[in-house]
């Protein structure tokens, strides 16, 4: 394709625009309404999965040493441990250290087990994957010297399956108002192409190629997508860095962060752009298939 009809096909693509202009205008809404829904549930669902795997990272196996055991076998299971190929990282913690964090949690009331201290040296355990963190702790009752392994069980199961199950619903919704809105834009486009149906079966007949006829179209499409793109980007771009702000001060030090406005947002304004260009131009293809067949 050369330059001028590079040139006349973006001219014929604002040209048609312009003639069908509430036609033009329930495309755009169609892609800003759907677009700003999707962002928002991006922003809300790529934030809730970072909470997510922030709260899976967190988990821990905490394996309580057997109090009869000497510091060769204490250094024989955290050994056995770390050699582990699912453990990340191993911690030791003794049971006098044990005691300071129980007396910073509850006060006074502790104050006298410092005479005879009735805790247990602790192993703080993490997998490299969350959800092997049971596996890893039924191996690690098997070994010599572990009194007890806690890990939550019977609620961590209960989270990753929350967790997975609000992910999958997710992917589910932006995908359904994806192709609600290339449904919207391909049959607003359709209406514009039936009208010039005539125009389109003479081009043809005079031996006009299909990417000919075909391209101001597809342009047309990619126009409306990313003229219906700009609102949401503005908004979502404006509305999280607002809430960010408001709420980092009151999430600093706690286990659950949201994602950073730099560069998290520029990544979904980018998304968003991409999202409008593919509905335009896939809605624009699908709607000028049928009328190329002449």
């Amino acid at each position: 394709m050369n330059f001028k009809t590079a040139k006349r096909h973006v001219k014929e693509s604002f040209t048609t625009m312009s003639r069908n202009r509430w036609m033009s205008f329930a495309s755009i809404s169609a892609v800003t309404v759907t677009l700003l829904l999707v962002g928002v549930f991006l922003v809300i669902m790529l934030n809730l999965n970072k909470v997510a795997s922030d709260i899976e990272n967190d988990v821990e196996i905490k394996v309580l040493i057997d109090l009869g055991v000497n510091e060769t076998t204490e250094l024989k299971l955290q050994q056995q441990i770390e050699n582990m190929p699912d453990v990340e990282s191993v911690i030791y913690s003794s049971k006098k250290q044990e005691l300071v964090k129980v007396q910073k949690d509850f006060g006074k009331d502790f104050e006298l087990t410092q005479q005879e201290n009735p805790l247990k040296n602790i192993l703080y355990v993490k997998a490299a994957d969350p959800k092997k963190t049971e596996a890893v702790a039924k191996s690690i009752e098997k070994l010599e010297g572990a009194s007890e392994v806690k890990y939550g069980k019977g609620k961590i199961e209960k989270l990753f399956s929350f967790v997975d199950t609000g992910r999958n619903a997710g992917i589910v919704l932006i995908i359904a108002l994806l192709l609600m809105a290339t449904f919207l834009i391909s049959n607003t486009i359709k209406i514009t192409i039936t009208a010039r149906k005539t125009e389109i079966e003479i081009m043809k007949l005079v031996g006009a190629t299909n990417s000919f006829v075909r391209t101001p179209f597809i342009l047309e499409g990619m126009w409306l997508g990313v003229i219906g793109a700009i609102f949401p980007i503005g908004i979502i771009t404006a509305l999280y860095s607002s809430i960010h702000s408001a709420l980092e001060p009151k999430l600093t030090g706690e286990i659950a962060q949201l994602l950073d406005v730099m560069p998290f947002i520029l990544q979904v304004d980018a998304l968003l752009l991409l999202m409008g260009v593919l509905i335009g131009v896939i809605g624009s293809f699908l709607s000028v298939r049928k009328f190329l067949k002449v």
